[in-house]
């Protein structure tokens, strides 16, 4: 029995860990130019993050009393969690709406979702001068604060998400009592995703609305949640977009052939355009309500122009364009754009236009800059890890009840 055991553990460290191959097979195989430049991004930022918490901010970052927020605030936590907007847009399409010919690319959405949050959190926890107080924010119920309505409902939507990630994940590992049980709920998980993104990616821009003077006139609204929602599912249409892509590029061993990805990229790029064009006059719209003209002769005027002209306008219509003539490398590089336009967006809300008015400005420190990169570094690494071995890009043929 216990020779049985043993041997059924060493086929599956070698068919589901090591891919088939032998330890040294495997360690030989990532000697790769990728991979020793991820090595040498993680050599530098891992032990800059564990300096951060041994030594604090004020040794690794230029934050101050006059901007308490930075980089790892604007892009590791505001851009990683809007970027993962994907998983609740397509997953509502497809359990909710039954476009059910979306199903190919709902696990890649729901994946990059649940590593996008949860380098967020690590991102959020770097930021927080007492991080281990987190966890207040479980017991202390102050309704009326936005930030607890943003805690509880990003920890509550990741807990979804790996409720969602385990389905793939018991495919993996053969346990389909358990899967079939998973199964079930994704109705009701997806459901709760909707109500929870909902809730904290509009709460996200409702933080801004207690700093009008703080944040520059062309970007500040009263209606700036409704904003940060309407730019969340931009930038889940775009992000899935630009990620099935790459994974079916990357992975094409590991993807199912049945799968029409152009055609879904078609109706992706036509959904992208109808919802950017709607979110530019929404930005101009803004523009108007607030008596605001006469910045757009200055320089952060300028700036505004380069992201809702460039980064939106532009984009929508290449999009419009790419899936009314079939372009499919026309929308691909639409959502290139597009991607970079949210992040643009997240970065001059919380970094570049906030505190538009202060002589002091603040610059993110060489190690604030290294410790996102290498957040990211981690998730690509992750990401690439995962659809190597379970069933994300395609369904396990032992399942047959997935496809």
């Amino acid at each position: 029995m216990a020779n049985a055991t043993a041997v059924a553990q060493h086929s599956f460290v070698r068919e589901k860990i090591l891919l088939g191959m032998s330890l040294k097979e495997y360690l030989r195989a990532q000697l790769t130019p990728t991979n020793a430049v991820a090595t040498f991004i993680l050599i530098i930022g891992v032990p800059l993050l564990v300096y951060r918490f041994a030594a604090g901010l004020g040794a690794t970052t230029n934050l101050s009393q006059s901007a308490p927020w930075g980089l790892w605030i604007g892009f590791d936590m505001m851009t990683g969690i809007v970027l993962a907007a994907g998983g609740f847009t397509i997953g509502s399409a497809v359990q909710l709406f039954g476009l059910k010919d979306y199903h190919g690319i709902e696990r890649p959405a729901i994946l990059t979702a649940f590593l996008g949050y949860v380098m967020a959190v690590i991102g959020l926890l770097a930021d927080l001068g007492r991080p281990w107080n987190i966890i207040m924010a479980l017991f202390n119920f102050g309704t009326a604060s936005v930030l607890f309505e943003v805690a509880w409902c990003v920890m509550c939507y990741t807990t979804v998400l790996l409720l969602e990630f385990t389905v793939p994940m018991f495919e993996w590992l053969g346990w389909k009592r358990i899967h079939s049980v998973m199964k079930k709920t994704l109705i009701a998980l997806t459901v709760l995703s909707v109500i929870f993104s909902t809730m904290h990616q509009s709460a996200l821009g409702s933080l801004f609305l207690l700093a009008p003077t703080k944040l520059h006139p062309l970007w500040y609204t009263p209606y700036i949640f409704v904003f940060f929602f309407v730019s969340a599912i931009i930038a889940g249409l775009n992000m899935v977009i630009f990620e099935s892509a790459l994974s079916h590029r990357i992975f094409q061993t590991r993807a199912d052939h049945h799968v029409d990805v152009d055609k879904l990229t078609i109706g992706l790029g036509k959904a992208a355009a109808v919802v950017m064009f709607a979110y530019f006059f929404l930005k101009l719209q803004s523009v108007v309500d607030g008596h605001s003209w006469g910045y757009l002769a200055t320089g952060y005027g300028a700036w505004w122009l380069v992201e809702v002209v460039g980064f939106v306008l532009l984009p929508s219509l290449v999009f419009a364009y790419g899936a009314r003539n079939r372009k499919v490398k026309l929308i691909r590089a639409a959502s290139v754009i597009g991607v970079l336009g949210v992040v643009l967006n997240r970065l001059n809300i919380s970094v570049i236009a906030f505190n538009w008015n202060r002589v002091d400005r603040y610059v993110p420190s060489w190690m604030e800059i290294w410790v996102s990169i290498t957040l990211v570094t981690i998730g690509v690494l992750a990401y690439r890890w995962i659809v190597n071995r379970m069933p994300i890009l395609r369904g396990d043929p032992a399942f047959p009840a997935e496809h």
